[in-house]
């Protein structure tokens, strides 16, 4: 079951302004990384689940969440149907993130009342999401479409709220192009969790990243 309502993930969503997304089959690292990430003041986590055996890392994880981090979010990424979705609602998932928009998955995840991001790329899909009760739309893959398109849709929709994932980095420039589009969040993977960071375990490194990665985006916020 989920420990935090669909609102308050929406919320922290918006105060953090970003969501680190992380995959690995090895518990211990994505305990470490977690961690580093939850110090540097990151509230949520997208677990990409794409491996075999995903799930049991996932439920051991946000056990390891709910005991030793207090308050932080655990949610899921790359879920493709409903029963992956149901499955993971039920190892604690607070919120579930999709590559594509799927009614199925809003089907299970509306009725336990838990957030739920569809990757949508037409503002077809997007009116169709939020006709489903969709809080935040996915924009995926960010890079193909950019920041651009955010603007664009804002203007007549001006109550939709998108975020970008994938071509989204840490840098400032990049993130200051997004947010005045009126990103609502990000979605950053590899570009903060990198491979070279989990090669050489440099947690400290990776909490500083994320604490100077979450203050850019507060001061973009207030310009």
């Amino acid at each position: 079951m989920a420990q935090f309502t669909r609102i308050e993930v929406a919320t922290a969503m918006k105060e953090t302004g970003m969501i680190p997304l992380f995959f690995s089959n090895d518990l211990e690292l994505s305990k470490n990384v977690l961690k580093a990430c939850y110090d540097g003041g990151a509230r949520l986590m997208e677990f990409t689940a794409r491996g075999d055996f995903a799930h049991e890392v996932f439920a051991e994880l946000t056990k390891y969440a709910i005991k030793e981090l207090p308050g932080m979010i655990m949610g899921v990424g790359s879920v493709t149907d409903a029963a992956a979705a149901s499955l993971y609602m039920q190892l604690g998932a607070n919120f579930i993130v999709t590559p594509v928009f799927r009614e199925d998955i809003a089907i299970a995840c509306n009725r336990r009342k838990v957030l739920w991001s569809p990757g949508c790329g037409t503002l077809t899909e997007i009116a169709r999401a939020e006709e489903l009760g969709c809080e935040i739309v996915k924009l995926f893959p960010g890079e193909i479409y950019g920041p651009q398109f955010i603007k664009g849709v804002k203007g007549p929709c001006p109550w939709t709220n998108i975020m970008p994932t994938g071509g989204v980095s840490t840098e400032r420039e990049n993130l200051k192009s997004w947010f005045d589009a009126g990103a609502y969040c990000v979605g950053i993977g590899s570009q903060l969790i990198s491979a070279a960071v989990l090669q050489s375990k440099d947690y400290a490194g990776l909490t500083q990243k994320v604490k100077e990665t979450i203050a850019i985006i507060a001061d973009l916020r207030k310009k």
